[in-house]
């Protein structure tokens, strides 16, 4: 349970972005239905999905990069021999962090400036442009913690590791090995019993 409980603060912003992803499909399938078997749609569906939808693009975009899951980046980095990977990581977690830190001061000043409502429920924009405040903003703590490990990495040369732990992968391992221990007993009982 504590694992999953882990694992669920680890990538919170993919827990998140599902949720939104399906009230986005949810929103999508019912104005689709009501649209061609009843002849009307709801006139907020479609401000509510956009909305849900982009909330699930920039959290998205946010764990991506907290995973090493932006292919460039990445492409960059495995490119040089092993010891010059924490320079690379170095120079490409301090571009990260200004590139991410200037978007989000901008990212702040345009919601903190924006008085576009929605035609249908008359909702602050505000709402839906925040999601760019908020994945800026992790954004730009997950590329300082990767700075200050790659720094570490540099000049300690102690072995750091650059990416968030995910122990999804070893805890279905384990269930995985968990569950051929028990298959394995299950047929030694029954080749005693015969």
């Amino acid at each position: 349970m504590k694992k999953y409980i882990r694992n669920l603060g680890v990538h919170f912003e993919l827990y998140i972005g599902a949720v939104f992803l399906s009230v986005t499909t949810f929103i999508v399938i019912m104005n689709v239905i009501t649209r061609y078997f009843l002849n009307f749609t709801f006139t907020w569906a479609e401000e509510i999905a956009v909305g849900c939808f982009v909330w699930t693009i920039f959290l998205g975009l946010a764990n991506a990069y907290k995973t090493r899951g932006l292919i460039g980046v990445e492409m960059l980095t495995n490119l040089v021999p092993e010891k010059g990977r924490p320079v690379i990581v170095f120079i490409t977690s301090l571009v990260v962090s200004v590139i991410s830190g200037t978007m989000f001061a901008f990212s702040l000043k345009y919601v903190m400036n924006s008085t576009k409502i929605t035609a249908a429920l008359e909702l602050s924009y505000k709402y839906i442009y925040s999601s760019i405040v908020f994945s800026f903003a992790l954004m730009t703590i997950y590329s300082i913690y990767f700075l200050e490990q790659s720094f570490r990495k540099m000049v300690t040369g102690s072995d750091v590791k650059f990416e968030v732990k995910d122990d999804l992968e070893d805890q279905l391992l384990e269930e995985e090995i968990d569950m051929m221990k028990d298959e394995l007993n299950i047929m030694r009982h029954r080749k005693e019993d015969k």
